[in-house]
C-alpha cells in the first residue's frame, strides 16, 4: 500500500507541476484552456471555474491540457484566444513551459535535500586510485592492478570516483577503454563491465584505497581480549584487502570459532592481531562497532541552491549521453526503468523518509523535463520540432502530414513503454521466470 501511495504522490506532483507550466503560460499568453486533467481517460471527478473545466482521471500515468484551437483537424474561429491563433514565438513558450517547470521542480527539490544535510562516503570526490581489484573481476582480467590511477572510461575523463562509477555504470556488457596511469606511464586496457543489481548497473570490480574503522570495542569479547582499539583501522583480514565495513562483517561471520588475522592500523603504523570470532546465533562476532570512512555536509539556503544548480547540469549532460549511447546503442535498453520500477523505488524512498523521496522525485523530474524536450512527435519536443521545421519552410505542413507524423511519435512511444514495462517486470523474480527473451 505504502508504494502504491508513494507513486501516486510521486506521479501526481511531478505531472501537476508539468501541467500547470503549460496551463500558466497559456493564461498570461491569452489563450483559453478548456480542460487541465490529472491523467487520461474516463474523467472521475471533475469541477468547471470560469472557461476551465479541472479534472481526475482514471489512467494516473500522466495528463493533459486542451487549449482552445489547439487541434487543426477540429473547426476554429481565428479568434486570439486559441492556440493555432497565436505566433510561433508564443506557443513555444507555452510547449517549452511544461518540461520548464519540470527542471525547476528538480533544483528545487535537490535544494531542499541538500540543504537537509547528507553523508557521503569520504572517497566519492577523490582521484580514482584503485586500492583493491576483486578477484575473478572484470578488472582483474583486464590486468587492472592495486595503485592504478583511472584518468578515463571510454573517452570520458573521470577526476573523481564519482565520475568513475557513473561512466562505468552506464557501459554494461560492453568492451570499453579504460586508459590509466601506472609509475608515471599510460596504460589502455579494454574492459568489459558486469551488469550488478536488477538495475543492470556496470561493475568492473576496482575498490579505492579506503578501510573500516572500528568504532568501539565491547568489553569482554574477543575483540578487547585480542587487544583491538576504537579508532584502529582494518587494512586486511587473512591478507586480504578489506575496503568495506559490510565486507568485514561478511568475513568475519563465516569464521566462528576459527582465528583470523587482521592487518590493522594504529597510529600510521600496521600491525597483525589475531582474533576468534564466537558464534551467537547463527552469526560469528568479535565484539565491536565498525564504520567507512565517510564525510557529512549540510550547506546554507544559498551554497544549496548553486550545488543543487551544479549538480542538475551535471546530470542533465549524463541524460544527454545516456540518450545518445542508447541511440548508437552503446547503452543497453535493459537499463532503461518504465512504471514499476519507479513505483518501487518510490516505495523504498518514502520507507526512508521524506528527503529521500524528494531525492529521488528531483531525478525522476529532472528526467521528465529533458526527455519531453527530444524531438518525439507527441511530446512537447515534437511540438517544437514540427513548428521549427515549419518556420524554415516558411509555411505550415497540411493537416495530413501532421497526423502521420504524430501517429508515428505515439506508436514509438508506445513500443517505449512497453519494453520498458517488460525490463521492469524482468526484475521480479517470480514473474521474471515465466518471461520469454531474456
Amino acid at each position: 500500500m505504502l508504494t502504491l501511495l508513494a507513486f501516486a504522490f510521486v506521479l501526481g506532483v511531478l505531472v501537476f507541476v508539468h501541467e500547470f507550466g503549460h496551463f500558466i503560460m497559456a493564461r498570461r499568453i491569452g489563450i483559453r484552456v478548456i480542460t487541465f486533467s490529472l491523467g487520461f481517460g474516463p474523467k472521475i471527478l471533475k469541477t468547471q471555474r470560469g472557461d476551465t473545466e479541472y479534472c481526475i482521471s482514471a489512467i494516473p500515468l500522466g495528463g493533459y491540457v486542451k487549449m482552445a484551437g489547439d487541434n487543426p483537424e477540429e473547426s476554429r474561429s481565428g479568434a486570439p484566444d486559441e492556440f493555432l491563433s497565436r505566433t510561433k514565438w508564443e506557443r513555444f513558450q507555452v510547449l517549452v513551459m511544461g518540461p520548464a517547470m519540470n527542471v525547476i521542480l528538480a533544483i528545487v527539490l535537490l535544494a531542499i535535500v541538500l540543504m537537509n544535510g547528507a553523508t557521503v562516503p569520504a572517497f566519492q570526490d577523490a582521484a580514482p586510485v584503485v586500492g583493491a581489484v576483486a578477484a575473478g573481476s572484470p578488472a582483474q582480467q583486464a590486468g587492472i592492478q592495486a595503485g592504478d590511477r583511472i584518468l578515463s572510461v571510454d573517452g570520458r575523463a573521470v577526476p573523481t570516483w564519482d565520475d568513475f562509477y557513473t561512466a562505468v555504470g552506464t557501459h554494461t556488457d560492453r568492451r570499453i577503454p579504460i586508459v590509466l596511469e601506472r609509475r608515471g606511464q599510460q596504460l589502455t586496457r579494454d574492459v568489459t563491465p558486469q551488469g550488478k543489481t536488477e538495475f543492470r548497473i556496470g561493475e568492473i570490480g576496482v575498490l579505492p584505497d579506503v578501510h573500516p574503522t572500528i568504532k568501539s570495542v565491547l568489553a569482554g569479547q574477543p575483540a578487547e581480549k585480542a587487544g583491538l582499539k576504537a579508532g584502529d583501522v582494518v587494512v586486511a583480514v587473512d591478507g586480504q584487502t578489506v575496503t568495506f565495513a559490510s565486507q568485514l562483517s561478511q568475513t568475519i561471520s563465516g569464521h566462528g570459532g576459527q582465528p583470523v588475522t587482521l592487518t590493522i592500523e594504529r597510529n600510521q603504523v600496521q600491525q597483525q592481531i589475531q582474533v576468534t570470532p564466537q558464534l551467537q546465533g547463527k552469526t560469528a562476532l568479535i565484539g565491536v562497532t565498525i564504520g567507512d570512512a565517510v564525510k557529512t555536509f549540510k550547506p546554507g539556503v544559498l551554497e544549496a541552491i548553486g550545488l543543487s544548480f551544479q549538480r542538475n547540469y551535471q546530470y542533465s549532460i549524463l541524460i544527454g549521453q545516456t540518450v545518445w549511447g542508447l541511440i548508437t546503442r552503446q547503452i543497453s535498453a535493459k537499463q532503461l526503468m518504465g512504471p514499476v520500477a519507479i513505483a518501487q523505488l518510490s516505495g523504498e524512498s518514502a520507507q526512508a523518509g521524506w528527503i529521500a523521496l524528494f531525492g529521488l522525485m528531483a531525478s525522476i523530474s529532472l528526467n521528465l523535463g529533458l526527455l519531453n524536450l527530444l524531438p518525439i512527435p507527441v511530446l512537447d519536443g515534437g511540438h517544437i520540432f514540427i513548428m521549427a521545421l515549419e518556420g524554415i519552410a516558411r509555411r505550415d505542413f497540411s493537416v495530413q502530414v501532421k497526423e502521420k507524423v504524430l501517429l508515428a511519435g505515439f506508436a514509438f512511444l508506445m513500443l517505449l513503454m512497453v519494453m520498458v514495462i517488460y525490463n521492469d517486470l524482468t526484475r521480479i523474480p517470480w514473474i521474471d521466470r515465466f518471461l520469454p527473451f531474456k
